[in-house]
């Protein structure tokens, strides 16, 4: 079965808010073992919204709609499912009554208008609402002969989650057949997307049964693998059949096979051998040493590290001699070589790694004139052997930056490897 969920109001159209309940409702909906197709924002348009609606009844088993159920003229949804539908909407005594309670209760006459929230849609089951005066709306009907589940949900997301799981979850669990979803989640880091697939959609596309996602973007590229079965053994037997073989032929090019970050790898790694990692970073500004912290106990392996962007600080942080850096600048292989040895000596630690490169704007005097922008050196030593490799990263600062730390992180790994 699939579903498709119509985020309603034109709020949601500006710059200034997002769509978030979608994301809530498609958890949920994965987790009884049905995907999502299609997600769609409507505005506050009639003729739009009821467009939407036929739309996903002719494609969808499952239609939700979030939003538009208030009491003002541009609150619509009621109307558009009924006209898309072809059937009437009718006044519910019990919330009327309801409403009119909520309302002495607070001490507050209530609107005319509030009474469009008691309309109910023909055939369809009033969902309460405990935090809000529009309730929801179940509705099992068919269209074009096949059946259909419409719901309508509140859009505040106060209102729509506790709602969606207290009270639409069980009804959906007791309704649908059993289904279950397995996932699996690969990362690969620093290959380009068309690498990736050309060497393993040969593979994917023999599990006709597995939907198969490529994502790329921050220096990685990610495989997201999804099967439903009738039972999730059956969904993550298939799952793991398609992962095994990817793995076996990408290797150790996959830095994850279980959706870690690669800094939450290259930690696992160090805590596993009782080894320190110690940084000196120059152009990268601690970008390195904040993806590490971000993880929950980093500090078991990562003992820290100094930013030393002037040729003072290198020297006088890391070590550096000062004719190093007049000779060669400080973007160079022999001070990366220089800073990592100088870091690790002083620290004690098992592994330093050192950064130094040009993220922009170009230097334009001193020894580092006319190198490059994008032109980093990446030193790691463990105190006996120091690799130093040199970069190219095209792009503007942040792009230089995000892939540099990219690119010191996936230099660690693989020697930890």
């Amino acid at each position: 079965m699939i579903a498709e969920i119509i985020a309603v109001g034109s709020e949601m159209l500006t710059p200034d808010r997002q769509d978030t309940n979608s994301l809530h409702v498609t958890r949920g909906l994965n987790d009884l073992g049905v995907a999502v197709a299609f997600k769609s924002i409507i505005g506050d348009n009639r003729q739009h919204l009821t467009d939407a609606i036929r739309i996903a009844l002719g494609r969808a088993d499952i239609v939700i709609c979030s939003g538009g159920l208030g009491p003002t003229e541009d609150d619509l949804t009621r109307e558009c499912v009924a006209e898309a539908l072809g059937i009437t909407l009718h006044p519910d005594p019990e919330l009327v009554v309801a409403l009119a309670k909520r309302f002495a209760e607070r001490r507050q006459v209530m609107p005319p208008n509030n009474q469009r929230q008691t309309e109910v849609l023909d055939g369809a089951i009033v969902l309460p609402n405990a935090h809000g005066t529009a309730p929801g709306q179940w509705l099992d009907t068919t269209f074009g002969g096949h059946r259909k589940l419409v719901l309508l949900l509140p859009g505040p997301p106060r209102e729509i989650k506790p709602l969606f799981d207290d009270v639409c979850m069980p009804r959906l669990a007791a309704t649908l057949p059993p289904r279950h979803i397995a996932r699996r989640q690969l990362r690969i880091a620093l290959l380009s997307e068309s690498v990736v697939d050309a060497r393993t959609s040969p593979i994917y596309q023999r599990f006709q049964d597995v939907e198969t996602t490529i994502l790329a973007g921050r220096g990685e590229i990610q495989l997201h693998f999804v099967c439903a079965k009738p039972t999730l053994e059956e969904a993550t037997a298939r799952v793991n059949e398609l992962t095994e073989l990817v793995e076996h032929e990408m290797g150790d090019d996959i830095f994850s096979s279980h959706g870690e970050s690669l800094e939450e790898i290259v930690l696992l790694m160090l805590g596993l051998r009782d080894q320190k990692l110690v940084l000196a970073e120059s152009c990268t500004g601690g970008l390195v040493a904040e993806r590490l912290a971000s993880v929950v106990n980093a500090s078991r392996s990562f003992e820290g590290g100094v930013v030393v962007y002037s040729a003072e600080q290198k020297t006088r942080l890391c070590g550096v001699a000062p004719e190093l850096l007049e000779k060669h600048g400080s973007v160079s292989e022999p001070v990366a070589r220089a800073m990592a040895e100088g870091i690790c000596r002083t620290t004690g630690c098992t592994f330093s790694v050192a950064i130094t490169g040009i993220a922009g704007p170009a230097v334009t005097e001193g020894p580092d004139s006319g190198k490059p922008v994008g032109l980093v050196y990446l030193a790691l030593t463990d105190g006996e052997d120091t690799q130093v490799k040199e970069l190219r990263i095209s792009g503007d600062r942040e792009r230089v930056r995000l892939w540099t730390s990219q690119h010191a992180l996936e230099l660690l790994r693989r020697h930890l490897q």
